[in-house]
């Protein structure tokens, strides 16, 4: 089979910050699998979606990103009982706050991608990426200053090194 490759004019920069025990085992079986998607994205792995501070979003944002995407298991589903359901709870309030610093929303996705959709994964990476590859780059937000801050402490060595990392 001969593949060709479309050349853009962009390459979105994507983050993606992901659960160990669902989303990031998928992504593993897509690659494992063989499974073609772009690679625009940026994994990052935390033990579960509810562990995800809001600012991290607000710094991939600010460090870049033109795009992220917060994935972890199915609702019901979460390895923490319900972490993925306070995820949920949160980042729905935290659109809000999105929306009124000017990050166009559609550049920010949810999913649940449990450790046997490999394929699901490569649907959601690669329609992300048409999507915001689709608005262009991300110029607004890189503007802002905003003052680091964050709605707790960052009291874990793992929170501090994923924090860094965005």
């Amino acid at each position: 089979m001969h593949e060709t490759k479309e050349k853009h004019d962009f390459e979105p920069k994507i983050v993606a910050f992901v659960c160990t025990w669902c989303t990031y085992a998928g992504a593993d079986l897509a690659g494992t699998s063989r499974l073609q998607y772009p690679s625009n994205v940026r994994v990052l792995k935390f033990p579960c979606t509810g562990r995800i501070d809001p600012v991290f979003i607000l710094r991939a944002f600010q460090r870049g990103a033109d795009g992220v995407l917060v994935s972890g298991c199915h609702p019901g589903d979460c390895h923490y009982m319900a972490g993925n359901l306070h995820a949920r709870r949160r980042f729905a309030a935290f659109r809000g706050l999105l929306d009124f610093v000017g990050v166009d929303l559609n550049r920010l996705q949810f999913s649940w991608v449990s450790a046997a959709e490999g394929g699901k994964w490569v649907e959601v990476v690669t329609e992300l990426t048409e999507r915001i590859r689709a608005m262009g780059p991300m110029e607004e937000f890189k503007t802002l200053e905003t003052e680091e801050c964050w709605s707790g402490a960052l009291a874990t060595p793992e929170l501090q090194e994923a924090y860094n990392q965005i």
